[in-house]
This record gives C-alpha cells, structure tokens and sequence, in this order.
C-alpha cells in the first residue's frame, strides 16, 4: 500500500465536549456512521476537555456554547490561545445561546451548529461534513473577539445607485463584520444572505448594529432598499429576494432549499437579473457552490462580480466556484474588500473594477 493511499485512509480525530450526555451521544452516533471519523473522546466540562486534548491531540473539536462553570465561549477563548484548532460550536438559538454562538464564530470558531429542537431523527445531519471541512480549513486569526470595535472614520460617499449583493457562509461571520467595518454611516445599500440558522442571524444583527456606523437590520417583506442601510436574510423558512418594481424592495420567498441552503444566495442573485446593470454581485468564504450560477448569470448582463480570494478565505468553496466557472470578474483579499464595494458604488468609479 502506497503512502498517499495510506494518508487517504487516515480518519479524522474527533473530540466531543459537552454537559449533556445525551447530546454527547446524539454527536457521537452521528459521526460514527462516517468512515471518514474516529470518536478519540469526550469530555462533559472545560477542565476535563483541556486535559483531553493535551493527551488525545484531536484533529476538530465539537464544543457546546453553554456548559457550567467555565462556559463554551470561554474555553474556546482560552483554548485559541493555547493551541489553535478547528472548533465547531454546538448551541441552543435561545437569545442568550446564539449571543454566544456568534460571538464564538468571531473568536476563532470554524461554525455553528444549532442543537436538535424536537426529536433527534435528522440531529446533527451536517456535521460530519463540517469535521471534514474543518480540519483543512485555513483559519484566521480573530480579530473581532474585542468588547470595543474599531471605530469607522467618517467619510462621504456619493453613492451612483449601484446595490451590492453578498452571499456567504462558513467563515462569513468574521467576513461580514470585517467588510461592515469598513463602511461609512452612509453606505451603498447591501443585501447579505450568510448561510446560518434563524436564531443565529438575529444575534448576528443585533451585534452587528451596536457595533458598526451602518443601520444594520434584517430584512423584511417590502422594505425598501435604501442608502445607508444593511439587510440581512432573516433565514430559517424564507429565502430573501429583490421585489419586481419601479422602488427597489426586499421580498421574503417561502419555498423548498436551493442548492441545500434556505436562504440562497442563487436565490438573492437571479432576484437581481431585471437590474443587473446596477448590481456588484459578491460571494465570499464558503462550502459549496451555492452563488456560482446565479453570479454567472448577472455577469452575462452586465453586473460587476467580485469574489474573496483563497488565501483569505476560511473555505474557498463558493467563491472557488464562481471564479472557475466564470461568474467572477476578478477575486479580491478580504482586507480591500470594503474598498473595491464602495469604488464601485462610487459616482466617478474607476473604470477599472468594471473590465472583465
């Protein structure tokens, strides 16, 4: 047997954290069933994880965002600075448990996953797929973990109409808030639809706007699209779309997952087609490919489409996609991301971000 199929064969060590020792089963049944996994341990508290991961040496790390005594969060904190790894958060979408969630995903956290609701015949569907993820993802450093943001030099900005569309999931959150700090108080409209559960968006939301110069807000049937303001897909049992019309307007579209997400991006993008012309189209970090076709389209009739390049992006999935299959003019770090929207929405832009 070669080498490189002996590599191939090697699975994924997975360590579970969690109080409950019900969830620590629902977890580890799942993730058995994949070849592709080995459960090295569990651990039902902060002290005992730490212990188990300086003997075990785990690959990922599953972690619930509140445990008692030394919570989630402030392990996961600790932890980063110890010895970095791939953390996935498990976590109730309570107020308090996806407060904690998002704020987990800005420490370093490589995604979210919200426990089982009722019953336990679909729990923890995704997850193994995300171990996987994970354990190659390229982490970035968190940057956002501090109480008090950077604060946004004002700015005028003569907006040309133009609207952006973002779309985003694993390792958007602290894409997002990068791209949003970089906005002045009187933005170009942006419309974001991030890959993430319901309760998690509105903690997200809710951070965000206390945070950052922008009206931050989610969107909601019939709201108008408007300078200055950021809409973001409220989730769970709609997709967010562009409204037909003379006023540029949010809709909410109850209907079947799209490329396995609820909200799409595909969804937010072809919303757009009618007024390509005033559209910059952006997919940033992300598995899968949901975006790429949606973006090809708004190119073909006149979009400008930007992409997050791989090197700063935690999983360069969607936007790998949308630059192979054409959709993307060009692709773009996360650093001058801010810089490259307001250019071209921008009156007087440089010719330049519109070339193919």
């Amino acid at each position: 047997v070669s080498e490189g199929w002996r590599f191939v064969m090697k699975k994924l060590r997975v360590l579970i954290v969690d109080d409950s020792a019900t969830m620590r089963q629902l977890i580890c049944l799942r993730l058995r069933r994949d070849p592709r996994l080995e459960v090295v341990g569990e651990a039902a508290n902060a002290a005992k994880a730490s212990e188990a991961i300086a003997r075990l040496r785990p690959d990922v790390m599953t972690l619930d965002v509140e445990m008692p005594g030394k919570s989630g969060l402030e392990f996961l904190r600790e932890q980063m600075k110890k010895r970095p790894l791939p953390v996935i958060m498990i976590s109730s979408e309570t107020q308090k448990g996806s407060a904690a969630a998002v704020e987990a995903l800005s420490c370093g956290a490589f995604e979210c996953l919200g426990k089982p609701r009722a019953g336990f015949s679909g729990a923890f569907e995704g997850l193994p797929s995300l171990i996987v993820a994970a354990a190659s993802a390229n982490l970035q450093p968190a940057t956002f973990a501090a109480a008090t943001p950077k604060p946004v030099l004002p700015r005028e900005h003569v907006w040309n109409r133009k609207i952006v569309l973002i779309g985003s999931s694993t390792g958007g959150v602290d894409a997002l808030e990068k791209i949003i700090s970089g906005m002045p108080k009187l933005c170009p409209p942006i419309i974001v639809t991030q890959h993430m559960p319901a309760g998690f968006i509105n903690s997200f939301v809710h951070r965000l706007n206390g945070r950052y110069a922008p009206e931050i807000v989610l969107a909601h049937e019939g709201a108008e699209v408007v300078q200055g303001r950021i809409y973001f897909a409220p989730g769970g049992t709609h997709h967010v779309a562009i409204a037909p019309g003379l006023v540029t307007r949010c809709t909410l579209i109850a209907s079947d997952k799209v490329n396995g997400h609820r909200p799409s991006v595909d969804m937010l993008f072809d919303s757009a087609q009618k007024i390509a012309l005033r559209v910059v189209a952006t997919i940033l970090t992300g598995m899968g490919n949901d975006g790429a076709k949606g973006m090809l389209r708004l190119r073909n009739l006149g979009a400008i489409c930007l992409a997050q390049d791989e090197e700063s992006s935690v999983v360069w999935g969607m936007p790998r996609i949308a630059w192979q299959n054409g959709g993307a003019q060009r692709l773009v770090p996360l650093s001058d991301m801010a810089a490259q929207l307001l250019a071209a929405t921008e009156r007087q832009s440089q010719p330049r971000l519109v070339k193919g």
